[in-house]
Order: structure tokens, then sequence, then C-alpha cells
């Protein structure tokens, strides 16, 4: 696998002999100082160039790159619509391991070429064309404090959809019932986590995307007991996820609501579990 070194190289070399490249942006986790290196990290870079048609039409020179395992080119798919936003990105993973989601963006963007996400810094700029950037930070993405809004909206989504499992459950639709579990339940018992573990250490931090450090802030205790509602793979274990998924919902809502000066509509919460127990012991 090369190195993180030469791979840098690669990159602002292929910009530096380039008269069409521009500018060099990166940004993304290896342009925060608080996620841990490991091999997996992609190299998220954008090019900043004179046009895009001569890169897009003859696509050979991406080969300069390395052999690609598989690639994706967002802009050309049609079952998952790009965001036609008059960038080209081509998302490169290689068979030594290492992956570059590389952009391209027209010189007519390059004011806002990191789309105002602070993490990002430049690695080239051939013509002073980019703007200054401010230390790259993750605090856009910092665990925010919920309104009561926000938290009623986190609460009453968990339990409507709740509803949504039982009926999928009680018709034997396993996929219908786990799609909803896994897709609305279960994440909005980790939003409410990732307020929960926020408040505790005053939100100065990120838990990453799709909650993938909040392992890190919580016991094994709490670990453990998200675990057990991952096991949807029977009708039965998932109607056990659901009933424990729906208590631990409960808990953690109620005592973030004491805790926080929050209302928390706990009348509707029971009414829901009983609904569930309900149909559970019916069949």
């Amino acid at each position: 696998m090369r190195t993180e070194e030469e791979m840098f190289r690669l990159i602002l070399d292929t910009a530096k002999n380039d008269p069409k490249v521009l500018a060099v942006g990166m940004n993304g986790s290896r342009t925060n100082k608080q996620v841990p290196k490991d091999s997996f990290q992609d190299y998220d870079i954008v090019y900043i160039v004179e046009s895009l048609d001569a890169f897009v039409k003859d696509q050979s020179w991406i080969d300069r790159f390395g052999p690609r395992l598989i690639m994706q080119t967002p802009e050309d798919m049609v079952l998952f619509p790009p965001t036609r936003n008059g960038r080209f990105t081509y998302l490169m993973l290689f068979e030594d391991g290492n992956r570059i989601d590389l952009t391209l963006c027209p010189k007519e963007q390059a004011n806002t070429w990191n789309e105002g996400d602070r993490l990002a810094e430049i690695l080239l700029d051939k013509e002073q064309l980019l703007p200054k950037l401010t230390e790259a930070t993750d605090q856009d993405y910092w665990v925010k404090r919920p309104s009561q809004a926000e938290f009623l909206d986190c609460c009453n989504e968990f339990w409507w959809v709740s509803t949504y499992v039982v009926k999928g459950l009680c018709r034997n639709e396993l996929f219908y019932a786990a799609d909803h579990l896994n897709e609305n339940c279960r994440k909005e018992l980790l939003r409410l986590l990732s307020w929960q573990v926020g408040a505790d250490h005053d939100y100065h931090f990120s838990v990453g995307k799709n909650y993938k450090y909040l392992p890190d802030y919580l016991t094994n205790e709490q670990y453990e007991a998200v675990l057990k509602t991952m096991d949807v793979s029977s009708i039965s274990l998932a109607w056990s996820a659901l009933i424990t998924l729906q208590k631990q919902f409960d808990d953690y809502a109620w005592n973030f609501s004491q805790k926080n000066g929050l209302v928390y509509d706990r009348k509707t919460a029971e009414k829901v579990m009983k609904y569930t127990m309900n149909f559970n012991d019916s069949h």
C-alpha cells in the first residue's frame, strides 16, 4: 500500500504538471486533527480547473493514480441522481487499498470550492485564486444542544414509527419492520444518545458520520444495550429488539428531559409501549 507521503506527492505532482489544474484543496477527515489516522481514510481532494470538459471527455488521465479496484462517478449515474452543481467527481478505490475522492471544480466556483466546510485546507494555489482559510476545525459538526421543538420531534418520530414496526411484525413483513426499526427508530435513539453525551461534555465534540464515534462516549452497559437491538434476523428477535429499543428510548428521553429542562410527552410513550406489548402478546 502506498504511503501517505507517496499519495500526496502523486496528487500534487499531477496538479503541478497540468496547466489546466489551477489549485488543489482538501477536505474531510484528513484535515481533522481530532480523527485518528488509519489506512482507510479517504483523500478528499478538490482540483480547481480551467474547464471540466477536457477532464471529463477523456478520462484516461486518472489512470496515473494507479490501478483501480472500483470507481464511481456520481454525475454519470441515473439510479442515484447527482446534485448537478457544475462539478464532477471521481470516487476511486485503488487495488492497493488507497482511496481518492477527487472533485473537479470549475474556476468560476473557486471562491466556494469548499462549500463553506471549515474542515478544509489549501494544498496548492498556482494563481492565488482561493480565499484564505482559517485553521481547519470540525466545529460545524459538533453535537448541538437541542431545542424543545427538536427534542419533541425526535421523540415523536421514534414513537410514531414504532407503530410501523409493530404493523410489519404483525403481518410477518420482516423486511418492512426491520427497515423502519433500523432506519428510523434506532437512528432517533442514537440522536438522543448523542445529545445526552453532548450535554455531559459541554457540546464540544463530534460523534462523526453515522454516529461512528458515539460508542467512545457510552458506558459498556449502554453500548451493549444498543447492540442487543441490532439482531432483527427473525420476527421474534425483531419483537425483542423493538421492545428493548422502546424501553431504552423512554428511559433516556425522560432522564435527558429532566436534566435539561425539557418537556417529554411520556404519556404518549407509555401508550405506544402498551400498544406494542398488546400486539406482541397476541402473537
